[in-house]
């Protein structure tokens, strides 16, 4: 759905690992968050934010016909070597 690259990223060397997870969840096909989800981030500001909709995703919002939704929010980064 959406990929967000802070600071210098794709400029950095090194291997990419998950730097943190969290889910965002919606209610009323998509109209009112239900809360604010927090995702921590490096200190020093390089990741990559992508924020999707998986099959876990699908399988809530069709199970509640849309009625609560959620997305998957993924903060990668790169050990620096």
């Amino acid at each position: 759905m959406t990929t967000k690259t802070v600071g210098n990223f794709q400029a950095i060397q090194g291997e990419e690992y998950t730097y943190a997870k969290g889910k965002q969840v919606w209610l009323f096909w998509g109209l009112l968050p239900a809360g604010r989800t927090n995702v921590n981030t490096p200190s020093d500001g390089d990741c990559e934010v992508v924020t999707r909709f998986n099959f876990g995703d699908f399988l809530i919002t069709t199970i509640t016909a849309g009625i609560v939704t959620t997305y998957s929010i993924k903060v990668r980064a790169k050990r620096k070597g």
